[in-house]
């Protein structure tokens, strides 16, 4: 008997003309994510991508658990490849399907019979499979409305295909697709969500992350590249940029009005971003802001910041969600606990007391001319460090 995977598209079948590139992407992401696990042959077919070991040595378990974090992959099925041959199947079936079955008090079979020139109709098809199944595990009943288990029996161009139901895949459409965008990653909860989230939306994900030695150490770094890390496993590899901040943090202590510290510093970020993601490809910046969550996020302070990046959009994936949501997502992926380990970012460097909450762009351009930030801007971008993110850590 051999066991395959059957990928079913999800959102993909809906792209009309487009579909086929999407799946081409799609594909592509597959034979990367598995290709040092062995031999494996990928195909499509009946809007169904076909994973077939080709050698013993491929390891089918890890397999799965991979496909199971790749965007674009609604759900996915553990399958036995038979011969099209009615006494094949009812042999092979009620053995395979006995792990899922044997926790079950009801089930149903379900045949679907894409190649008509087979001998059964889909109704004979599952009243036998149903049947040789009873005869194996007669604690069974069969419930056709609502049964624990459905087991599906599919007859299709090259084989018949036995499943007992899907699991769920990630979702959302194929890295790649979407084009690429640039993350401000700090070290908290916030921004490796809005990373994965907009990865699942077919984005190709590169990261700044603004470093303020003495008062952030290496310790700070080496959480944001985990965080991205655990990223990585759903969104392939990330180009990160480390950005020294420290002088321009230094600066804006001492020259600007405490309230707006916090301001001014975010609006220095979005230019250096906007331009670090524009000198390598990215076509929009991502944040992982949600409304009113703090003082430099309401929609005043969204508006004082927003209004720096004047060449592409900034994409806050996480705008309208609350804190336990946005938690529920990192516990997801991995990241939550990273995310609170007690690293200093420079985000919480020289944090006014009293904050502007509702500041206008005038008052806070004003605050901002009192020092001409230009030379340090450009010296930060010339001296960002970049490195390679994969989920494996730093390459």
């Amino acid at each position: 008997m051999k066991e395959i995977i059957l990928i079913k598209n999800g959102e993909l079948v809906l792209k009309g003309l487009n579909r086929s590139t999407f799946e081409s992407m799609l594909m592509k992401t597959i034979r990367r994510r598995l290709h040092d696990l062995g031999k494996v042959s990928i195909r499509s077919a009946q809007s169904t991508i076909y994973i077939e070991p080709v050698d013993e040595e491929f390891d089918f378990e890890e397999a799965c658990e991979r496909v199971r974090k790749i965007f674009g992959i609604a759900a996915f099925s553990r399958c036995a490849a038979l011969n099209k041959d009615m006494k094949e199947i009812l042999s092979v079936t009620p053995s395979y399907v006995s792990s899922a079955l044997s926790n079950a008090k009801t089930f149903k079979v379900i045949a679907k019979r894409s190649d008509k020139a087979f001998p059964f109709t889909s109704p004979e098809i599952a009243r036998e499979v149903g049947g040789a199944i009873l005869s194996k595990m007669p604690h069974l009943k069969v419930d056709v409305n609502s049964p624990d288990i459905t087991v599906l029996v599919e007859i299709r161009d090259y084989a018949a295909y036995v499943h007992a139901g899907q699991i769920q895949g990630a979702g959302g459409l194929p890295v790649g697709t979407g084009g690429k965008a640039t993350i401000l990653i700090s070290g908290g909860i916030d921004s490796p969500v809005a990373a994965y989230r907009m990865a699942k939306r077919g984005l190709i994900l590169n990261a700044v992350h603004f470093a303020s030695p003495p008062y952030t150490g290496p310790l700070a770094e080496k959480k944001v590249k985990t965080l991205l890390s655990k990223v990585a496993v759903y969104s392939g590899d990330i180009r990160l940029g480390i950005v020294p901040f420290t002088q321009i943090q230094e600066a804006i202590a001492e020259n600007c009005k405490e309230e707006y510290f916090t301001l001014i510093m975010r609006r220095m970020m979005m230019r250096i971003a906007e331009r670090i993601a524009m000198d390598t490809g990215s076509k929009a910046l991502i944040t992982g802001e949600s409304l009113g969550q703090v003082a430099s996020q309401t929609l005043p302070a969204l508006a004082v910041t927003d209004v720096v990046t004047k060449e592409i959009p900034v994409l806050r994936p996480l705008i309208g969600m609350d804190k336990e949501e946005i938690i529920t997502i990192s516990r997801k992926i991995d990241a939550f606990e990273t995310s609170i380990l007690p690293y200093e970012d420079c985000c919480t460097v020289f944090t006014p007391k009293h904050p502007r909450t509702r500041p206008t762009l005038e008052e806070c351009a004003k605050a901002e001319e009192v020092f001409d930030f230009e030379p340090l801007i450009e010296k930060a971008i010339n001296e960002t460090v970049y490195s390679r993110i994969t989920k494996d850590g730093e390459a």
